[in-house]
Formats: structure tokens, C-alpha cells, sequence
């Protein structure tokens, strides 16, 4: 009857509301997050959500679901993937959220994260990474890809050390094929898994990180298993753990200038992406996509430099410093056809592998590649020398004098990159490592000189 109804006016606009949660992640750390939610209810619902729920649905029905939706994913996700991945955590709140409140009418518009809070202590380790970061230059917009990167990289380190570790005990018993299959299997995945993460899962530079963690991964494994089946002198007894401090002693004094070494043509990559790094997001894409197109081509060096190290090892330690000779030599020659063919290759059409590694904004990060796939495919011959004469001189027992030659490298990169910086020239930073490859091969040819200097074979020497 007209005198006791009347019209209840029920919003179906687009309304906004904003809730605090409090919530733990996969790694147990306490989050305080502040999220804002769009929604609107349905024409056709509004009846019905009146009589069941009344005019407050949003405290009802809407506030719970959310508390609820936060809660279950944040729990799926550690605290810094919830930084790395914000987009995707934010994504998968806001569709559980939807799938929780549209059976009553309520459509959710839009999810937005305002922010994630968490304890003072991981606060502050967060702030000093991004200070590491923010000393080499590196571009607001990609901290979070960069810290991504960094920690999957480093998570993974294991993988890293089983496969240089086995394919080295294998290449020291004279198999030097088995290695190198395994690291082209761990090369063609890793490409593979690069195209996988990065254009179909668009993971972004974490996703180029655990393509290189799970390659690096199955190429120990394949040594591992390999080792297993075919080498039983590698199977371990009780009296190998045994430490023989001699041979212990032998190994740190070959192996720490060996690692000081790497360490240091590491500090020379950061100091060049630090400069990198100031000219720009887009120029930093396209130096990494260009490095990556480099490394296809450039593999073949390192497992030439890997067998020369096994090869001097072996003829040095019987004598035989003619076989040493020759080895450089057609090692050389090997290095250097290899150097002009592929250098002529990535010249010219380098450029266009770019869509490989690259899912947007292709045709500008494709003209830095370029830029320093040109510079870099001109100075392949010095490359070689490089990989060759250092890993030779190292497996001759000389650690040491590579070392010297790496802080050369050090010099002649770091130097390059500097002035080029200074000047804004992403030309001069492409050039850093040609300019450190000369400078490192002209110290180590020096060195093999002056190491095979009177150098005569035991076997003549005692006639």
C-alpha cells in the first residue's frame, strides 16, 4: 500500500574504497599493506543485495573479502618477491577479490596496491640494496627489475659452482668434448628459456635470471650423471676426505689469484654499467640484449680458453713445451678464423636478433645494439688472444701473471667507460671491452714470450 512503502536508492556508480591489512608473506615477514578497490554493483543485483545484505554491503561483504584476498596471496609470495613482482601480486589480489564478491553483484573495477609496509630490519636491508643500486647509477624505473635479477642470480649460485666445478675435474682427466656438449645444451636452453620467460611469461629480468640458474643447473647435472655412469676413478672413499695440505696448499696458490682475477674483470662489468647506467633505461636495454646476442657467438672463445688451460696443464706437467707451442699456435689460428667469420656475421645482421631477447620498444633498443654489436665484432681477434694466452698461461702454473693482465682489463674498461660517461658517449662505454681486450692480449702475449723463452722439452733437454 502507497502510505507505508518507499524508494530505497541503491548506488550502482563507480564507488572507491580504501582498506589497511596486516598480513604475513611466504618467508614469514609481517606486511602492512594499503590497498584501493573501484567496484560498482549491478543493476539486476541491486534489488537483491538490499533485501539480503542491506545498504551496508560494503562493510558486510566487501571489506572481509578483501582482508581475505590480500591475506591468501601475500602468504604465497616472499617479501621481496612481493617487491620485484608488485604488479603480479597486485593482479592475483584483485581477480581472487572478484571471484569472491561477484556472486553477490559486486564487480570489482580496478585494484590498486598504494602500498607495502614491512619490519624496520627488512626495511633497512631493503634501503641498503637499493643504495647499492643507486651508487652504480642504476635508473629509478628498473630498481625493481635490477633487485629481481640480482637476487635470483645470486639464489642460484649453487648451479653455478656444480657445473664449473665438475666440468673442470672432467677437462683435467683429458675430456674436454663432454664439458663443451654440455655447456652448448646449457647455452641453447638458456637462449630458449630466455624466449620462454621474457616473451611468453613476460617475467622480465628475473626471467632472464632463473633461464640462466636452471641452464647452469642441468649442464651440472649432466656432469654429474655422466661422472656417475662412465668415470668410477671420481667415486669417493672414506680416505678422500682427507685433507692432504700440500695439495691444498698447491690449489689456493693456482686458484686465488685465479679468483682475484675474475673478481676483478667483475668490478670492471659493474663500473661499466654504472656508467651505462646514466645514459638511460633504453640504451641499458639495449647494451644487455646486445651482450646477450655477443655471448651466442662468443661462447666458443671460453671453451678454447677452457681446453688450452687442460692442454698446457697436461704438457707442462710431462714436459712437452713444443706440444705447448704448437697448441698455442693452432689454437690461434682456430680462434682467429672463427673471430673474422662470426665478427662479419654480427656486423652486419647481429642487429636482428634483438626480437629475441627483446619485447617492446624493439626498433629503439635495436639501434643501440647495433651501436655495440659493430663496435665490439671488429675486436674479436684480440678477444681470442685474451681467452686463449690467459687460460694457457694459468694452466701452465702461472697465476700470477694473468692476473696482472686482468687488472689491466680492469684499467683499460673502467678507464674507457669513464671518459665516455663523463662525456655521454654510449659509443665510447661499447668500446670499453675492445679497449680492455687489447690492452690484457698485448700484456699476455708479452708473457708467453718471456715464459717460453729457453723453454726446451724434458725428454731433449736430458739426452
Amino acid at each position: 500500500m502507497p502510505f507505508v512503502q518507499q524508494i530505497i536508492l541503491m548506488n550502482n556508480k563507480i564507488q572507491k574504497t580504501e582498506v589497511a591489512s596486516n598480513s604475513v608473506s611466504k618467508d614469514l615477514q609481517t606486511v602492512s599493506s594499503s590497498v584501493a578497490i573501484n567496484f560498482h554493483i549491478t543493476k539486476d543485483a541491486a534489488s537483491d543485495i538490499y533485501q539480503n545484505i542491506g545498504e551496508q554491503y560494503a562493510d558486510t561483504v566487501l571489506q572481509p573479502a578483501i582482508q581475505e584476498s590480500v591475506k591468501a596471496v601475500t602468504a604465497q609470495y616472499t617479501a621481496e618477491e612481493m617487491i620485484t613482482k608488485r604488479s603480479a601480486v597486485g593482479d592475483e589480489i584483485g581477480q581472487a577479490l572478484s571471484d569472491k564478491v561477484s556472486e553477490y553483484g559486486i564487480l570489482i573495477d580496478k585494484f590498486n596496491i598504494i602500498n607495502f609496509d614491512f619490519s624496520e630490519e627488512f626495511n633497512a636491508a631493503i634501503e641498503q640494496k637499493q643504495e647499492v643500486l643507486h651508487l652504480m647509477n642504476t635508473p629509478s624505473d628498473m630498481y625493481g627489475e635490477a633487485y629481481g635479477y640480482i637476487m635470483v642470480i645470486c639464489g642460484g649460485i649453487v648451479a653455478q659452482a656444480l657445473y664449473n666445478y665438475l666440468a673442470s675435474v672432467l677437462r683435467a682427466l683429458g675430456d674436454s668434448k663432454r664439458p663443451l656438449y654440455f655447456l652448448v645444451i646449457a647455452a641453447l636452453l638458456n637462449i630458449v628459456l630466455d624466449l620462454v620467460f621474457i616473451i611468453v611469461f613476460r617475467m622480465g629480468a628475473a626471467g632472464a635470471a632463473y633461464a640462466t640458474v636452471i641452464a647452469q643447473g642441468i649442464s651440472g647435472i649432466l656432469c654429474l650423471l655422466y661422472i656417475a655412469k662412465k668415470v668410477p676413478a671420481l667415486y669417493l672413499h672414506r680416505e678422500d676426505w682427507e685433507i692432504d695440505k700440500n695439495l691444498a696448499g698447491w690449489q689456493l696458490k693456482i686458484g686465488l689469484p685465479m679468483a682475484f682475477q675474475y673478481s676483478i674483470t667483475a668490478i670492471g662489468t659493474i663500473v661499466v654499467q654504472s656508467c651505462l647506467n646514466i645514459l638511460g633505461s633504453t640504451a641499458a636495454a639495449g647494451f644487455a640484449a646486445a651482450s646477450k646476442i655477443e655471448q651466442v657467438f662468443t661462447q666458443a672463445y671460453v671453451a678454447l680458453g677452457t681446453t688450452m688451460a687442460t692442454y698446457c696443464a697436461q704438457n707442462m706437467g710431462a714436459g712437452k713445451y713444443t706440444r705447448i707451442r704448437k697448441g698455442f699456435k693452432s689454437a690461434t689460428l682456430i680462434g682467429f678464423i672463427y673471430a673474422v667469420v662470426t665478427g662479419v656475421i654480427i656486423f652486419f645482421v647481429g642487429k636482428y636478433m634483438t626480437i629475441f631477447f627483446v619485447s617492446e620498444n624493439v626498433n629503439q633498443i635495436m639501434e643501440y645494439v647495433d651501436i655495440y654489436l659493430r663496435c665490439v665484432s671488429v675486436s674479436f681477434l684480440p678477444l681470442v688472444i685474451v681467452n686463449l694466452y690467459r687460460n694457457g698461461i694459468q694452466g701452465m702454473g702461472y697465476g700470477l701473471l694473468p692476473m696482472t693482465a686482468g687488472i689491466a682489463e680492469l684499467v683499460g674498461r673502467s678507464g674507457a667507460s669513464l671518459i665516455a660517461s663523463h662525456f655521454g658517449s654510449y659509443m665510447g662505454i661499447c668500446l670499453a671491452s675492445p679497449a680492455a681486450w687489447v690492452l690484457a692480449g698485448t700484456l699476455l702475449l708479452i708473457m708467453y714470450f718471456e715464459i717460453m723463452k729457453g723453454k726446451k722439452d724434458r725428454n731433449l733437454k736430458n739426452r
